[in-house]
């Protein structure tokens, strides 16, 4: 299994692209203008108002919607939390590595929220989920900062390993290593990309977390209420952070400053993979063209999802859930039997579900109408295939076993918005709309070629794959009487990004000719 992650960058946003053996899973976009709620961020937030009927708080952390903190999310240690913060503020706590500070009495787990803050007051709070629709973002005071191998939690005393990590010896080492190593005051999770890793590794973790939590501390004298105290890493960071291990077998950047940030980076967490971050330099095919990305956004973020053998999806999206349904479509199966061919057609669809899920980010519920199977067996069968394939999903989920109805629920968990793409566009031939018929951008790239290629030595033109297709295609091709009518060749590079009628020429350094 190879893994690759293509990160391209554009004048206002950078598109992060993970492959898996040459199979789009994940799409992450960081843009310039983003909100300024992602998950992970910590903020000195003002209380608004709790609410006894909700047992929750409404939060002011600068967005036009104000946050929801529940009760449940307050963490225990919530009163030795506001104790600190309190200190530190006002600039009368110097030392921010809590072993010789005196700890709170726990707050009730089954408390109200009335009782325990009050309009007005500062708290220290994390986003959990950023905001999604017309909800603000989701908060907790329980704070939490994530390294490449541990979780630190302050104000907390616990240690705690993955549960992904199956060896009992391995799980009782990391938890030993860690109680030896751990600071006073700090409760830590061992994730699961610890196996196997020595003591010196978590120590340095550890420490590098301890000097985030410090010169978060330092910010607290001097900051605004509300304002954010603590930004998660930046995107191609947090990306390797979370999903990065031996499987990578390359990081292909195409911006200068982002390849060494990201070698950096990676310098830190795996020294011995920094060889596989590679620049990507060429002019003349753009990065997510070179690794068939484009094409696959196109064919994957419809309503309607292609997959092997003929069979396809069906993903409509309602306020309450996502409804998938499985179509077997019009192939043509070598199974002996209705039954054999309804578990083929289930089991390919699994596969591609799993990767939908993450590819779109979709949350909340999920309803699976698989094709009706009769045998208990195959059903089980195909239960466990889904489970398989949904296992490398980092975020939390839970799957039920088929209904008598054959319908399988998902719940994943949704911690910022649905990654959703227009894959279609409009008819060219729409008596309605406003833009040329395809056959006419033939004749204005003729013109606008007969315009620019006195000037130019050598001349590109990027079209889309059905125009580049009608001027290479065919004796003689448009592209070789234009050769006999100028005496220059033209490239050129179909591109999938392209809508029917856009098209842009280049000149031999790559540069845009206008």
């Amino acid at each position: 299994m190879n893994k690759e992650l293509i990160i391209r960058s554009g004048s206002d946003a950078v598109d992060f692209a993970l492959l898996k053996d040459g199979k789009l899973i994940e799409l992450h976009k960081e843009e310039e203008k983003q909100s300024n709620f992602a998950v992970g961020d910590i903020f000195i937030a003002k209380i608004r108002k709790p609410v006894a009927g909700l047992n929750a708080a409404f939060v002011n952390l600068g967005h036009e919607k104000d946050a929801f903190l529940h009760y449940h999310d307050l963490g225990p240690n919530l009163p030795s939390l506001m104790k600190f913060i309190k200190l530190v503020s006002a600039g009368k706590l110097k030392d921010y590595s809590l072993k010789n500070f005196p700890f709170e009495a726990e707050i009730d787990k089954d408390g109200v929220i009335t009782d325990i803050l009050s309009a007005n007051q500062s708290v220290l709070v994390q986003v959990v989920k950023e905001p999604i629709s017309t909800k603000g973002p989701r908060i907790s005071s329980e704070i939490s900062l994530a390294g490449r191998y541990v979780v630190l939690v302050p104000f907390s005393d616990r240690v705690s390993v993955s549960q992904k990590i199956e060896s009992r010896e391995e799980k009782d080492r990391l938890k030993r290593l860690v109680q030896s190593i751990k600071p006073k005051g700090f409760g830590v999770i061992v994730r699961t990309v610890a196996e196997g890793k020595k003591v010196a590794e978590l120590d340095k973790d550890l420490q590098t977390l301890m000097d985030r939590w410090s010169a978060m501390c330092r910010r607290l004298q001097t900051a605004h209420h509300p304002s954010k105290v603590l930004g998660e890493l930046n995107k191609a960071s947090s990306i390797l952070r979370d999903v990065f291990n031996d499987t990578f077998t390359g990081i292909h950047v195409d911006d200068e400053d982002l390849y060494l940030e990201t070698k950096e980076y990676l310098q830190e967490i795996a020294p011995d993979k920094v060889s596989i971050v590679k620049h990507y330099q060429s002019k003349e095919l753009p990065l997510f063209e070179k690794y068939n990305i484009e094409r696959q956004i196109k064919t994957s973020f419809g309503k309607t999802v292609s997959m092997s053998k003929g069979a396809y999806l069906i993903i409509e999206h309602t306020e309450a859930l996502h409804v998938i349904d499985v179509n077997s479509g019009n192939r043509s199966s070598k199974a002996t039997s209705q039954e054999d061919t309804a578990l083929e057609v289930n089991m390919i669809a699994a596969a591609e579900i799993a990767r939908q899920l993450r590819l779109r980010d979709m949350g909340g519920i999920i309803v699976v109408d698989f094709i009706d199977m009769q045998n208990p067996e195959n059903r089980k069968v195909l239960y466990d295939f889904l489970r398989e394939e949904m296992s490398d999903d980092k975020a939390k989920h839970k799957i039920l076993p088929p209904s008598k109805f054959g319908l399988i629920q998902i719940t994943r968990q949704r911690v910022r918005p649905e990654v959703n793409i227009k894959t279609r566009e409009e008819d060219p031939n729409n008596e309605n709309g406003e833009i040329e018929a395809p056959i006419l951008i033939i004749d204005k790239i003729a013109s606008d070629l007969e315009r620019i290629i006195k000037d130019h030595k050598k001349v590109v033109l990027n079209a889309h794959p059905f125009v580049a297709a009608y001027l290479t295609k065919g004796f003689p091709s448009l592209r070789s009487k234009w050769f006999f009518e100028h005496k220059k060749w033209v490239k050129i590079i179909p591109r999938d990004a392209y809508t029917y009628l856009e098209y842009h020429f280049f000149d031999k350094e790559g540069n845009e000719i206008k």
